[in-house]
């Protein structure tokens, strides 16, 4: 197995990528907890192993220095990382070449002068915006019939693309600038929220506010804010006066980007009335006792229709769909990325049917009147990609209309296909 020690300073999105791969592999991999950036990779020592001297860097267990970043990502990977086929190694390694080529040098000429790294060009930067509508609309089309960039499974194309678009999902992308690019959106959250990923990331926020260029910030990073003392009348003593050195311009490569977390948003639902339901006592009557006899008599004995609303959808691209298994891992998905919206919601999914002839559609309650996907702009990602339809609990066929689902069981509204398979979000 590849273990060894990584070299890397704090939050280094480049780094991230062994990190990742490594929680994937089970590989050992120990982040040097005594490096410091701009003092340790400048010892005789490390430039002995690493001559350039950057960062992330890797030393094995049995001794191999290893330098850039897609070079020890790929060597601490496994089988199902890096492709099992010709085909498959091929295609990664297409995606870690348009990772590094087509996507981070443009989000680095973006983001880094919001950040203070660099100084601001605005015909470099809004040429890196058309670079990145580009590459963003190549991943768009391609991820349009695909969950992942090779395979069914997670690899490391998905790990490096995603790696070198954190920064600017956090600091630029704001919702008016992604909002083209819905099949990336919903890869790139359903990536960040994958268990590895995020026990290497943390908790992921997208940019609410896209991120300007700060001279100010600029020069404090740069020490340029330091003003001289003034004498006689505020002329400079030229026979006192030395030099200023030469201030070497700061290197994206070498830049150290720890960058706080955005602060957790408001929760949209904390200012709705409480009302009388017990949503939470209702999942446990639904998940432990009979469905038909206990569960769905307790919801309408106890439902409150002022406070809370049913809802239907129908997967609008049932065409599109092929093998149970994928219809089953689009649902998943979904659920993954609405995880924050758990406590306030419930749902029964169904999939109906058989590969390449299938269906999916289901029924949702929410805490108030609106449609809870539309309180966030976290939960939208999946939302589009349905048709919904508010039920009235009072009129009967609607009622029946979910009770069929709570059941896996029924009429649905005519669907002339049979349950294959459920998920439930509660």
């Amino acid at each position: 197995m590849a273990d060894g020690t990584l070299y890397t300073y704090p939050n280094n999105f480049r780094a991230y990528k062994a990190l990742i791969a490594s929680k994937y592999s089970g590989a050992n991999v120990k982040v040097a907890t005594d490096f410091k950036f701009g003092e340790t990779n400048k010892t005789k020592d490390f430039l002995a192993k690493f001559p350039l001297g950057k960062v992330p860097a890797f030393l094995s267990s049995s001794g191999e220095a290893i330098f850039e970043s897609n070079a020890i990502a790929y060597y601490v990977s496994n089988q199902q990382l890096i492709g099992s086929s010709q085909w498959e190694k091929t295609t990664v390694l297409q995606w870690l070449n348009f990772a590094d080529n087509e996507i981070l040098p443009a989000v680095c000429t973006w983001v880094f002068p919001c950040l203070g790294v660099i100084q601001f060009n605005k015909n470099d930067t809004e040429k890196a915006k058309k670079q990145l509508q580009l590459a963003l609309s190549v991943l768009n089309e391609y991820l349009g019939t695909r969950t992942f960039l090779v395979g069914e499974r997670i690899t490391l194309a998905d790990i490096a693309c995603v790696c070198n678009l954190l920064l600017a999902y956090q600091h630029v992308f704001d919702p008016q600038f992604r909002k083209p690019y819905v099949n990336v959106n919903r890869w790139f959250v359903t990536l960040i929220n994958q268990p590895n990923f995020k026990a290497v990331i943390g908790n992921f926020q997208l940019c609410t506010k896209a991120a300007q260029f700060d001279a100010n910030k600029y020069a404090e990073l740069h020490g340029q804010q330091k003003k001289e003392g003034k004498k006689d009348g505020g002329k400079k003593d030229k026979a006192k006066s030395t030099p200023k050195k030469k201030e070497k311009k700061p290197e994206p490569e070498d830049e150290e980007d720890d960058i706080p977390l955005a602060k957790e948003p408001k929760d949209p639902f904390a200012d709705l009335p409480k009302g009388t339901f017990n949503m939470d006592e209702f999942k446990r009557e639904y998940s432990n006792k009979d469905i038909a006899k206990e569960a769905i008599p307790y919801l309408w004995k106890n439902f409150d229709a002022e406070h809370y609303s049913w809802w239907k959808c129908d997967y609008k691209y049932n065409d599109e769909l092929k093998m149970i298994f994928m219809s089953c891992n689009l649902v998943g998905g979904m659920f993954q990325r609405i995880e924050k919206l758990r406590k306030n919601a419930f749902a029964t999914m169904l999939i109906f049917g058989e590969d390449n002839n299938t269906t999916i559609s289901g029924v949702w309650m929410f805490k108030g009147q609106k449609l809870g996907f539309e309180l966030s702009e976290d939960w939208q990602v999946d939302y589009a990609y349905y048709d919904w339809r508010k039920l009235d609990p009072s009129n009967p066929d609607d009622r029946q209309l979910i009770n069929d689902y709570l059941l896996w069981e029924g009429k649905f509204d005519g669907n002339p296909l049979e349950v294959n398979q459920g998920k439930t979000f509660k």
